[in-house]
């Protein structure tokens, strides 16, 4: 009867994260329609509107977030991994392709296998290196063996890399506190707290010119679609089921996002960037295998 129950939790778990996918795929494309605004602009805009959708929430069924509110040492830390994740991922969109940032920031299981065995004392199989060793040449031939690679590009691949760790450790560190917090207490906590982590950065980028209608609606599309419910439904996830299960689904964003990519922006990925994508996924799923 309770591998019964710790089946069907797993099985929401799984079943949370793929929705989520579906609210994350939208990101990209929002990115795109508010790039007249800075990455930090964007950045903490969606994270504060997110906040206020989850502090309603919260208060709606009744949660008081005490027990957050006094950790709040604790989710300054938090808080700052999440901005980082966010600002080098936005970041990365304005130098670099759909197809490069969210293959290299799926990229992210590998690091949460590699974390969970540091942090969370999780071993890793032998065998799983060799999904590692993939995924990294799938990055080789996605970011460096094409004609039209450029210095800018590298610049965005490399903020999509480090998007891709602070992710990982997001997520580690979602899987961590699982059993401490509330899910709409903890999310509120984590986006607040990153809210103003970019706060200052953005206040010093501000263009008040680049707030057009476009860049407004698409800041609400971020802040509500993949970051309220999107990135609210990951965290269900990771208490559910193990981070890199919840990880590896994630990474069907990149399909959804190149898609959308191709029918709203017209961003056709090359050849290269498709085998490069394909050849990184397999290296991803064979770590979790």
């Amino acid at each position: 009867m309770r591998s019964a129950a710790v089946l069907s939790s797993s099985g929401r778990g799984l079943l949370y994260a793929g929705i989520a996918v579906l609210f994350f795929a939208t990101s990209p494309v929002f990115i795109r329609w508010a790039g007249t605004l800075s990455s930090y602009e964007i950045t903490f805009w969606r994270l504060f509107i997110a906040t206020l959708a989850l502090a309603l929430a919260m208060r709606t069924v009744g949660e008081s977030g005490r027990a957050a509110l006094a950790e709040w040492r604790k989710f300054t830390l938090f808080g700052l991994v999440t901005a980082l994740h966010f600002v080098l991922y936005v970041a990365s969109l304005s130098f670099t392709t759909i197809a490069h940032t969210l293959s290299l920031l799926y990229t992210a299981p590998v690091f949460v296998t590699l974390f969970s065995a540091r942090f969370l004392k999780e071993a890793i199989p032998r065998r799983k290196w060799g999904g590692i060793l993939l995924a990294t040449v799938g990055i080789g031939i996605l970011a460096g063996f094409q004609p039209r690679f450029t210095g800018r590009m590298m610049v965005g691949d490399l903020l999509a890399l480090g998007s891709a760790i602070m992710y990982a450790l997001y997520s580690v560190i979602g899987r961590w506190q699982r059993t401490q917090y509330s899910l709409f207490s903890y999310a509120t906590f984590v986006y607040g707290t990153a809210a103003i982590w970019a706060a200052i950065p953005a206040a010093l980028a501000f263009t008040p010119t680049g707030y057009t209608p476009l860049a407004v609606l698409s800041l609400l599309g971020l802040g509500l679609l993949p970051l309220a419910l999107g990135h609210t439904l990951y965290n269900a996830a990771l208490r559910r089921t193990h981070a890199t299960y919840v990880n590896i689904i994630a990474t069907q964003e990149v399909t959804g996002g190149i898609l959308l990519g191709v029918l709203l922006l017209g961003e056709v990925p090359g050849p290269n960037e498709i085998f490069g994508v394909v050849v990184t996924l397999l290296g991803v799923f064979l770590v979790i295998l």
